[in-house]
């Protein structure tokens, strides 16, 4: 009969939802999701009022979202764009400058149209499209990094 309950389907889930929910404690792991929007040679930054540096937009995946529409909120709030095309995941990075538990996943898309302008706001001091052969002098070194591995080829680093 321990047997049966063991290997009760419903019995299977809530203990695998307990272990996870109790492992959390121990390994809290955070995930956020950015946006690169790609015109030809252009890409859209944006630049904080509370960190220093140009990058791309985008936020911490709130439990219940995923990735992807995570970077397409993100995007959407800080920069009043929408995307029109599920988008490609370039990679998912470490992020140890934010913590040793941090991931970023950054999603590339196309195909996009601004739903409304832009105004800066207690979050988003700026925003602007950039050639990548001409960004801002102070675009992050991340930043930098992944419009080198998206439009010159260059290996991509696991290190945010």
């Amino acid at each position: 009969m321990f047997n049966r309950i063991l290997n009760n389907p419903v019995f299977e889930q809530f203990r695998t939802r307990m272990f996870l929910f109790v492992m959390g404690f121990w390994r809290r792991t955070t995930f956020g999701a950015r946006a690169m929007l790609v015109d030809g040679k252009k890409v859209l930054l944006i630049k904080h009022t509370y960190a220093a540096g140009w990058t791309f937009p985008g936020g911490g995946v709130e439990v219940g979202d995923s990735a992807l529409a995570t970077a397409k909120k993100e995007l959407f709030e800080e920069a009043g764009y929408e995307v029109e095309d599920r988008g490609r995941l370039l990679s998912v990075y470490h992020n140890i400058e934010a913590s040793r538990r941090d991931h970023v996943a950054l999603f590339v898309f196309k195909e996009f149209s601004q739903a409304r302008p832009f105004a800066p706001n207690a979050e988003i001091a700026e925003m602007g499209w950039f050639a990548t052969n001409d960004l801002p002098p102070d675009t992050t070194d991340a930043t930098r990094r992944r419009i080198g591995e998206y439009f010159d080829g260059v290996a991509i680093d696991e290190i945010w």
